[in-house]
């Protein structure tokens, strides 16, 4: 049987988008159990209320459910337990400086597999206002009306 390759998005939390600016991003590996593999094999898991922290020297992945898998036996998984995030040392670090000193996060942008192997990326995001969020919408959509107004330019 051939080795997996490439990337597969299980999960992908598009509202961080709108609720943060994103700083930077790192990828991180995830300890989970047998059953949270199966599940997130499925493509059922959900990123919507989920965040990072870092607690004692780790990275931990807070609020992410993957929900339990249907043949599990008495030895499922609990659908929101704490998981552990496999980062370097220096990523902790910096990232425990960034979360400490203030107005940062941690939030999780995508859950996947990477040859095989479930990662998560995670973003060092600070959160936006009201008018932040309107301000982005609305340039959204001023882009979307000039790309359609150069398209039916181009078309004449």
């Amino acid at each position: 049987m051939p080795r997996e390759t490439g990337r597969k998005v299980v999960a992908t939390n598009r509202k961080a988008r709108h609720d943060y600016h994103i700083d930077d991003t790192y990828e991180a590996g995830i300890v989970l159990t047998g059953t949270e593999v199966k599940a997130l094999r499925e493509g059922r898991a959900s990123l919507a209320d989920g965040f990072a922290q870092i607690d004692r020297g780790e990275a931990w992945l807070e609020h992410v459910h993957i929900p339990e898998y249907f043949q599990g036996t008495w030895n499922n998984h609990a659908p929101r337990r704490r998981r552990k995030l496999l980062l370097h040392r220096a990523e902790i670090d910096k990232l425990a400086g960034s979360t400490r000193e203030g107005g940062y996060t941690l939030v999780p942008l995508q859950l996947y597999f990477k040859d095989g192997k479930a990662k998560v990326e995670i973003a060092l995001a600070r959160g936006k206002k009201n008018w932040d969020k309107r301000q982005t919408l609305r340039e959204q959509q001023d882009k979307r009306e000039s790309d359609r107004a150069m398209s039916l330019r181009a078309n004449r």
